[in-house]
């Protein structure tokens, strides 16, 4: 990650060679503002040079913990890799990799005549697609789309500081406002109403304007394109304009749509699913990964699976799985019994855990093993013709809240919903597939 200061005169409060967690040197600051710091920082482990961004707020690490291992999850090459998030008492922080290039938001300070050609502006918005679709599909938003946040790299636009910041507020309204830039932040959003994927596609088709124009669009400017921007071609101003909608539901859905409305569309967008299931029939894999993907969504969880009943054994098979983690769970087998999700298997009933970590009913030693110790969780059984066939659980809600009794009965009705989808009758449950657990 790569960017200049947000602001010219901000001063780092972190000196260097400040080490953290025992392990990144910072070398450098990079960029500083209200949320934080972003440093340029080496890895005593790997002698690579990283990006650290410090959030100074520290009311909710569980939030932070919650999103920033999420993050970590992404795989796309125009999506900035996290690395490591930690945070000790004078903060919070994320590493990132350290993308070499320049910003966007320099490009046009050094070449814009006001902007930057129309054809190359396209083509750096086309790659910001890429990385949106992408980003979007795992029900992630990045927040503060922006020229100084696409790093312009030797394989084109990186999308890096994605705004952790939002979840470390200790008032939602307050967090969402305190994230993204004026001019480029969706109306909903400075409003303080939801952040979403279409505050996103507002923010892209700013940039976009911004890089053809040479300066970020005003609220209502959409309204009189044909007078700010003549120069540009009547299907561009009318694309910048679905973009630009004030109402979010008047806006063109999605980043797939928008690099079409421009004439670049996209196709293979490349990037490793957050869904991941057992080799079944191809079918059945996009309808049970659509579930826990649908799951995640529903509930604003950090991670979703679903795990079936070997009838052979009365194990619990882990079949699908969203989120952070889920390569690491999906063929985990449970003994019966074994955990929350063995007693809803046996009970028939659902339980929700406010608190993982301290709750005795909590298998830690198997969820130390998948490397995701959740804070807490929400499991329901899959109940069919009333039999238990499998359990559904939801992991982490990514506003740092707990899941509570009250969320059990949407589960349900969503559980429900499940079981009719899988079609469990043409699914055959493995008696030998999966691992075991040691």
């Amino acid at each position: 990650m790569s960017q200049p200061a947000d602001t010219p005169d901000a001063e780092a409060t972190t000196p260097g060679g400040a080490i953290f967690s025992g392990r990144y040197e910072v070398i450098a600051p990079i960029s500083s503002g209200a949320m934080g710091a972003v440093y340029r920082a080496r890895d005593r482990e790997t002698g690579n040079e990283v990006a650290i961004k410090r959030l100074l707020d520290v009311k909710n690490a569980a939030r932070f913990e919650i999103e920033a291992r999420l993050l970590s999850s992404l795989n796309h090459p125009r999506v900035v890799k996290v690395i490591d998030h930690a945070g000790d008492d004078e903060g919070l922080y994320i590493v990132m990799e350290l993308v070499r290039g320049t910003d966007l938001g320099a490009q046009l300070t050094s070449r814009g005549q006001p902007g930057l050609p129309p054809n190359e502006a396209i083509e750096y918005a086309r790659h910001a697609c890429e990385a949106l679709q992408y980003v979007h599909d795992q029900q992630i938003v990045h927040r503060d789309v922006k020229p100084q946040n696409m790093i312009l790299a030797d394989g084109g636009i990186v999308l890096v500081d994605f705004g952790v910041a939002r979840a470390i507020g200790s008032d939602e309204t307050v967090g969402t406002i305190a994230v993204g830039t004026p001019r480029y932040m969706a109306p909903e959003v400075f409003a303080g109403g939801t952040v979403s994927a279409a505050s996103d596609i507002f923010s892209l088709a700013a940039t976009l304007w911004t890089l053809m124009v040479g300066s970020p669009p005003r609220y209502g400017d959409v309204l009189k394109i044909d007078k700010v921007a003549p120069e540009l071609p009547p299907e561009l101003r009318e694309a910048l304009a679905g973009g630009l909608e004030m109402l979010p539901e008047m806006r063109i859905p999605s980043a797939l749509a928008f690099a079409e409305a421009i004439g670049v569309p996209i196709s293979d967008r490349g990037g490793q699913s957050l869904a991941q299931s057992l080799g079944r029939a191809p079918v059945h894999r996009r309808v049970i990964e659509a579930i826990v993907r649908t799951a995640a969504g529903m509930f604003e969880a950090a991670a979703a699976s679903i795990a079936l009943v070997d009838q052979a054994t009365n194990e619990l098979v882990y079949e699908a799985a969203w989120g952070a983690g889920a390569s690491e769970v999906v063929g985990m087998r449970l003994p019966p019994g074994a955990g929350v999700a063995g007693a809803v298997a046996q009970s028939g009933e659902g339980i929700a855990v406010p608190e993982c970590r301290t709750d005795p009913r909590f298998a830690k030693q198997v969820a130390a093993k998948t490397g995701y110790v959740p804070h807490t969780m929400l499991t329901t059984p899959l109940v069919r013709e009333g039999k238990t066939i499998g359990v559904l659980a939801i992991l982490d809600r990514r506003d740092g809240q707990p899941y509570r009794h009250e969320d059990l009965a949407r589960a349900a009705l969503f559980a429900d919903l499940a079981v009719v989808a899988l079609d469990l009758e043409t699914f055959p449950l493995s008696t030998t597939g999966g691992r075991t657990k040691p």
